[in-house]
């Protein structure tokens, strides 16, 4: 379960307490949750930010950078950074197949994270053009329109049944 955390959230005082309440409440294995976290945000915050995403770490939850490329982000800030995944913004997804220049930064960030033991992912997939690019590229995970709309609980599971065999071709492409 993915989760996006504001900077209200992410700057209050008890904000891991916050979290672990929430865990022990829901009984969520905390491996599976993955708090969203902007990089502009976690330029914000420096030190506490890396506290706060150890804590996080601590507690076995997995942590993402959201809208990656768009902060301007420190390259030694980012290697200290304790997250598991970078998420590639969608603005650089977007023209992948027509701008040069999108396509360079976008297999910039993937070999980077690669070299940093990152998992990548790609936001605002829509078409099967960009997914097969992006799979080219070695991109890890991929999200937008193309895999599915937003969905409630009931439409999710029914979709899930339905689409099971191809959601697992899709998802072992990348």
């Amino acid at each position: 379960i993915a989760v996006n955390c504001s900077s209200v959230q992410f700057t209050k005082s008890d904000v891991i307490e916050d979290i672990n309440e929430a865990i022990q409440y829901s009984g969520l294995d905390p491996r599976l949750l993955e708090i969203e976290l902007t990089e502009s945000l976690l330029l914000q915050d420096g030190e506490k930010g890396i506290q706060i995403l150890s804590d996080m770490k601590a507690l076995g939850i997995q942590t993402s950078i959201d809208d990656f490329g768009t902060g301007f982000s420190s390259l030694s800030y980012l290697k200290r950074l304790p997250v598991d995944k970078l998420k590639i913004d969608q603005s650089f997804v977007k023209d992948l197949d027509k701008d040069s220049g999108d396509a360079a930064i976008v297999t910039a960030i993937i070999t980077l994270s690669h070299n940093l033991n990152l998992t990548v992912v790609a936001e605002g997939v829509e078409t099967q053009e960009q997914f097969d690019i992006l799979r080219g590229f070695k991109c890890n995970e991929a999200q937008g329109y193309l895999i599915s709309y937003p969905l409630d609980i009931e439409q999710f599971s029914l979709w899930l049944d339905s689409y099971r065999e191809q959601i697992l071709q899709k998802v072992s492409g990348l």
